[in-house]
């Protein structure tokens, strides 16, 4: 079983109700979820006067193939409501696979870990709680480190 990262995220709606049909579509289409973090209200990040997101950490246990997870996620973000009309715009959900096992993922649509993932506070928050000890693969550093090496100072707060 290969211990896969997700991240989801959420700022249109019922931000907490989008977290768990999620969580629920994730348990019945992918595998169950092992572990998961608080829930988080955060900034938005690269497109900054959007709403605020609630963000999430969890992680799962699965056998799928790192191609198959993601075609989940797409689905599942579709059945929720998601419309990808601008990079970083608002969204009903949004499922990031940060990472898959210790693999190291280039592909034209998909990269793991995810390539943003050392940059963002909202991310490095709840997964420093699931897994501060895990190392990433490429840059070689604990969570813990990661974040504090982080750059980013929007808030993010735990609920």
């Amino acid at each position: 079983m290969i211990n896969v990262f997700l991240l989801l995220g959420s700022n249109l709606g019922d931000r907490n109700v989008f977290l768990h049909k999620a969580i629920a579509c994730i348990e019945q289409g992918i595998a169950p979820v092992v572990d998961k973090s608080a829930v988080y209200e955060t900034q938005s990040w690269g497109k900054t006067n959007q709403p605020d997101y609630l963000n999430q950490v969890i992680m799962l246990q699965t056998n799928l193939p790192a191609q198959q997870v993601l075609a989940k996620i797409l689905h599942i973000e579709t059945v929720l409501g998601r419309s990808r009309e601008e990079k970083w715009g608002s969204r009903t959900i949004d499922i990031d696979i940060l990472f898959y096992g210790d693999e190291v993922i280039n592909q034209p649509n998909l990269i793991v870990p995810h390539p943003q993932l050392h940059n963002r506070r909202f991310t490095l928050e709840p997964l420093g709680v699931l897994a501060p000890g895990l190392i990433h693969p490429v840059l070689n550093k604990t969570i813990l480190e990661l974040k504090s090496d982080l750059k980013d100072d929007l808030i993010v707060k735990k609920l």
